[in-house]
């Protein structure tokens, strides 16, 4: 499967391009500053902006399905930066035909919030992640209504540890607290090639 992933240079989009050439696909990495990031040999990448649809279209040609790990680095400060690439993203998906979007979005974004620890929903989420969240209900809103098949996936607190292979995927009231960046990496690529989750939005975590 030909795959785009957007905002490879990032600490999780490194492990979802590294995850899935190991899993057979081909990779674009689409970055935005290509002197920032070292890809493995096989992949291709693309420089640009994001935000920008014609550069988004361009680099969505000949895809079958595009992952978006895009995030800003002031999680508290109110941005656009999500929910405007979100809406290049599905309008170049429209146009070329892309059967799937995946978005990596975070825990306590819509109905999540069920999910997320007392303390952290009440002293994080409105604080510290309140321009970021605010950010990834938007993106969402955005690929819900885009009309590509999609899957949302809403990770816990992200760690760097190793992979420990044991994700859930959280249901009811259940609480995340965190998860490694390598089991989202792990998690996000098995989306390409199953449709258990297809036009849903799931929050993952390690415990």
């Amino acid at each position: 499967m030909h795959v785009l992933v957007i905002g490879s240079a990032g600490k999780t989009g490194r492990l979802v391009v590294e995850r899935a050439v190991t899993a057979g696909h081909h990779v674009t990495a689409f970055v935005r500053d290509p002197s920032r990031y070292t890809a493995p040999p096989e992949v291709r990448i693309l420089s640009g902006d994001a935000t920008n649809p014609a550069t988004v279209s361009q680099a969505m040609v000949g895809q079958d399905a595009v992952i978006a790990v895009i995030a800003g680095k002031t999680p508290w400060r109110t941005t656009a930066l999500e929910q405007t690439a979100a809406r290049a993203i599905v309008a170049a998906a429209q146009q070329h035909s892309t059967h799937r979007i995946i978005a990596v979005s975070a825990i306590g974004v819509g109905d999540s919030a069920a999910h997320v620890p007392l303390l952290f929903r009440l002293l994080v989420l409105p604080t510290f992640l309140r321009g970021s969240t605010a950010d990834k209900a938007a993106m969402e809103r955005e690929i819900k209504h885009g009309g590509v098949p999609y899957v949302l996936v809403r990770p816990a607190v992200l760690n760097d540890q190793p992979a420990v292979n044991a994700t859930r995927v959280l249901t009811g009231s259940e609480k995340g607290r965190q998860i490694s960046r390598a089991d989202v990496a792990a998690f996000v690529v098995e989306q390409l090639t199953t449709d258990t989750y297809l036009n849903r939005a799931v929050t993952i975590a390690n415990r």
